[in-house]
């Protein structure tokens, strides 16, 4: 994957329940409202099946359209068998925006902002030894080394981190506001 690409793609990642969800809504919300483009995909292992059975796009899929285009005034879906590596997928899904934050994918080798919490089940967080840790988001006293470290409720400086590194000139070539 060429560096472009990977500069393009920040992954939140964290234990089940340690706030991931939560903080990917208010990066997106933050950095959205400084006008960049953010695209966000959900890492799961489970089977996802998008086409409920007798309706028309799974007729059609099920009568051999390889992919099937489900459009609307406002949005698209599309159910396509898709067996390339994720992250092939995603910068092929999602070419047309300024950043992807992903939330999951946890032993990609990419950057990463890791969310831990003191309430959270688990003793310890999983990437502070992890080269592609670019910042620590928490309410502990845990401390990475030489690593940017956020409060749960630091979204702008976090959203800053991010804009810096990641966003310093957009896809598109502009820069918010200009």
């Amino acid at each position: 994957m060429n560096s472009k690409k990977k500069n393009r793609i920040v992954l939140i990642v964290g234990k089940s329940n340690s706030g991931k969800t939560t903080l990917m809504e208010k990066l997106i919300r933050e950095l959205s409202e400084r006008e960049f483009r953010v695209g966000s995909v959900k890492h799961t292992h489970h089977d996802l099946n998008f086409d409920t059975q007798g309706k028309d796009s799974w007729r059609h899929k099920n009568a051999g359209a390889v992919a099937s285009l489900v459009v609307t005034d406002t949005k698209v879906a599309l159910v396509k068998e898709d067996t390339r590596p994720a992250e092939e997928k995603i910068f092929h899904y999602l070419d047309d925006v300024d950043l992807i934050l992903a939330e999951g994918f946890k032993t990609v080798a990419l950057p990463k902002i890791e969310i831990f919490r003191k309430d959270s089940p688990h003793e310890a967080p999983l990437c502070l030894d992890d080269p592609n840790l670019v910042a620590f988001v928490t309410d502990t006293d845990i401390r990475p080394k030489e690593k940017p470290c956020f409060g749960l409720e630091d979204i702008e400086p976090l959203a800053d981190l991010v804009e810096r590194h990641f966003l310093a000139f957009s896809l598109s070539g502009r820069r918010p506001n200009g």
